[in-house]
């Protein structure tokens, strides 16, 4: 029933990510979420670790962007040190984001992954496009009212995915 949800790989950070995991998956391209996946969602700048990991990401050849639902403002100063493309604004799980994301990124889908905190943004805008979507848990509990409404309804599809896939 929530097989459109279901992320194909759940993970506690990006810092769990291994590159061998994206070559395997043939995956040339990133698509990442801010807020609660690289930063709390509080933190207004890239930290250190963050921008650690993106550089050791294009080191290896993989192409990195950034889609938020953020404003323009946070977005334009998140990444002010990265110097990422980046989508402010996205409306996420619409395909419109995501597909300017992946022209910059001059990859198809089948080669780039999502990575974000959220099943019904990020993980959902991802399967649509049959993109690899990763989900990690939230860095921080601290989250918007309706994010926590969202979280709610979130556990319902991981409870089903965990029961699925333990099989």
């Amino acid at each position: 029933m929530f097989e459109l949800f279901y992320p194909d790989l759940i993970l506690d950070s990006i810092y769990h990510i291994e590159l061998e995991s994206l070559h395997k998956n043939q995956i040339k391209g990133l698509i990442i979420d801010i807020d609660n996946t690289l930063v709390a969602w509080d933190i207004k700048e890239a930290d250190e670790l963050s921008m650690q990991w993106i550089k050791r990401m294009k080191e290896n050849g993989i192409r990195v962007c950034l889609v938020s639902n953020n404003t323009r403002d946070r977005v334009i100063k998140f990444n002010e040190q990265l110097q990422l493309f980046a989508v402010h604004s996205a409306n996420k799980p619409t395909k419109r984001p995501f597909l300017k994301a992946l022209k910059h990124l001059e990859t198809h889908p089948s080669q780039t992954a999502v990575i974000g905190d959220q099943i019904f943004t990020d993980v959902w805008g991802a399967n649509r496009l049959n993109m690899f979507s990763i989900l990690v848990t939230p860095i921080s509990p601290k989250e918007f009212p309706l994010i926590r409404i969202k979280r709610f309804f979130e556990k319902k599809v991981l409870k089903e995915y965990h029961a699925r896939h333990e099989k």
